[in-house]
């Protein structure tokens, strides 16, 4: 009789022909192999840094590893460089940023040592980097002095936007910049270069802009002459002034005020020499009649 031989099925277990076919599908392999491991790391992270143990001994390694590579030689600034910087200024930056050498590049804080360096009035804009060979560069584009503003406090350099730039004890110290006096002249500096730009036929005579009750300017001319600008249209107002003096020599005349506030009415005042001159004259008109 012979005897019954079993045979293994060679077909995949149901079990396993649905895993085969999951498996095919990439969102399913994506899973096992990078979420699944990944989720089960955070999660065993997130049990151990609860402890605050492990959370203070490690905080005090990584401190501990920072500092190791922060003393290392190649991470040394040494020298610093101030391309086309004036020395006062140089002072300044060292002052405000509180900048001690040497000092490691790792913790120098390159963008904040910017921003202290542009409060300084005297710079526009600053560049600060950290360059080969332990070399820390700091330039700057420093802002142009174009006038000089008395105030009630001090005298003041401010440049072509009315931004400060520095105090002066003296107005002595730049006698080369023109003068501009009166509270709120700091906001119309382009108005007040305007106004120089119209003077330059007689610049040599001209003394200072005083802004008055900060709406309008006076003009102060040497000789105790004065022009009295108007609130509006004060570089038009100006204009013809100075074409009357082209044309007939106006400033050169006894003249103290020439007052063009109503522009459909200038007024001119005569010196108090002219006037006493002209009561002189008068006067012997009339005694030559009686």
């Amino acid at each position: 009789m012979r005897a019954l031989v079993r045979h293994n099925d060679p077909s995949p277990s149901r079990l396993r022909y649905r895993f085969e076919r999951l498996w095919l599908k990439s969102s399913v392999r994506q899973t096992f192999r990078l979420w699944l491991p990944l989720g089960v790391t955070s999660m065993l992270i997130w049990v151990i840094s609860s402890d605050p143990a492990v959370r203070q001994t490690a905080q005090m390694k990584w401190t501990e590893i920072f500092e190791i590579a922060a003393a290392r030689p190649e991470f040394q600034v040494e020298t610093v460089e101030f391309p086309d910087v004036s020395d006062d200024l140089q002072q300044q930056i060292v002052t405000v940023t509180g900048l001690t050498l040497p000092v490691s590049s790792m913790v120098l804080e390159v963008a904040e040592m910017k921003r202290l360096v542009e409060t300084l009035d005297a710079v526009e804009t600053a560049q600060v980097r950290v360059l080969g060979g332990g070399v820390l560069q700091i330039t700057t584009v420093e802002r142009t002095p174009v006038l000089v503003w008395r105030d009630a406090e001090a005298l003041r350099l401010i440049d072509a936007e009315g931004n400060r730039v520095a105090d002066i004890a003296r107005r002595s110290a730049r006698r080369d910049l023109p003068l501009i006096v009166g509270l709120g002249g700091d906001k119309y500096v382009p108005e007040a270069l305007a106004l120089l730009d119209v003077l330059d036929p007689i610049v040599e005579h001209f003394r200072g802009f005083v802004r008055v009750g900060e709406r309008r300017w006076d003009v102060v001319l040497d000789r105790d002459q004065t022009i009295l600008l108007p609130e509006y249209g004060a570089v038009m107002a100006l204009r013809r002034v100075m074409a009357l003096h082209m044309t007939e020599d106006l400033l050169n005349r006894d003249i103290a005020v020439v007052d063009m506030r109503n522009g459909a009415r200038p007024v001119l005042r005569l010196t108090g020499e002219a006037i006493a001159e002209l009561r002189r004259l008068r006067a012997e008109i009339r005694g030559e009649h009686e």
